[in-house]
């Protein structure tokens, strides 16, 4: 079982690591105290988890072993002075701020065992995918209590180098936007076919789920996989040229470009 660990800043991915450590059984719910400054938000995750809940993050992070940082990078600043000084020598600081750099989680909590993580909001239902590295200072047990966390929000990969956590953010942590815009015209499209939206709807999502796994089964390059559904002059190979024509490519790149150049100035800010 898990020790005692802190969530500061209980929102979507917040509960993301509470539901899926109380899912797998890793952790009691006594074990889980969750602080956030909205009460509203404390009163639901006590009623609906169990958790014990505060305000104050000063007085979750004092008890705990892992203080679990999933704050905006905006407040981080704040929430760092907040803990300086406040926590048990040795405890894990498990940050996923996007952006905010390690040196400067240390500068601000005098922590020494630090852990810089992007998950992305499929961790909510264990289906995520988490980019981390880690101090020298975090221990080998402190590794495994990490990994235990990231297993239960779904897959994850280790990197030496933090630079990659800003790739990380731009291309996995915010990648769920650009599916739900991309399945969003979808749908849209279909409507405008002629399909109800209940319809429209279970086909794109089905697509998509369909389309990924079939992708990662097939072990093909993806775009052998695109090939396969492309005939010469047929219905595929219509719709492609018009999105090349339009630029989907170019302009799904720079959009995630844009998202790293962000993720790196909210470091320089920091």
């Amino acid at each position: 079982m898990l020790p005692t660990i802190a969530v500061i800043g209980a929102g979507t991915m917040g509960e993301a690591l509470i539901k899926g450590l109380l899912r797998e059984g890793l952790i009691e719910p006594v074990r889980l105290v969750a602080a956030d400054p909205w009460q509203e938000r404390l009163t639901y995750l006590n009623k609906n988890y169990g958790v014990r809940t505060v305000v104050d993050n000063a007085v979750a992070a004092a008890e705990a072993a892992i203080a679990f940082l999933s704050v905006k990078p905006q407040v981080m600043s704040a929430v760092l002075q907040q803990l300086k000084d406040k926590l048990r020598p040795g405890t894990l600081v498990f940050s996923i701020a996007a952006g905010v750099p390690v040196d400067r989680i240390r500068q601000g909590t005098g922590a020494e065992s630090i852990i810089r993580a992007m998950p992305n909001t499929p961790a909510q239902i264990g289906q995520g995918i988490t980019v981390w590295t880690a101090t020298s200072a975090v221990t080998e047990l402190q590794r495994e209590q990490a990994l235990t966390i990231l297993a239960a929000l779904g897959e994850q990969v280790y990197v030496d180098d933090e630079h990659y956590l800003d790739m990380a953010t731009a291309l996995s942590g915010t990648g769920p936007a650009y599916i739900y815009l991309f399945m969003e015209a979808m749908v849209d499209a279909g409507v405008h076919l002629g399909f109800s939206r209940h319809v429209a709807e279970k086909l794109v999502f089905q697509t998509v789920i369909g389309s990924a796994n079939y992708a990662r089964q097939s072990n093909l390059h993806l775009a052998a996989l695109r090939n396969q559904v492309t005939s010469p002059g047929g219905t595929t190979a219509e719709a492609l040229y018009h999105l090349d024509k339009g630029g989907f490519r170019t302009v799904l790149s720079r959009a995630i470009w844009a998202a790293f150049v962000r993720s790196e100035q909210f470091g320089r800010e920091a």
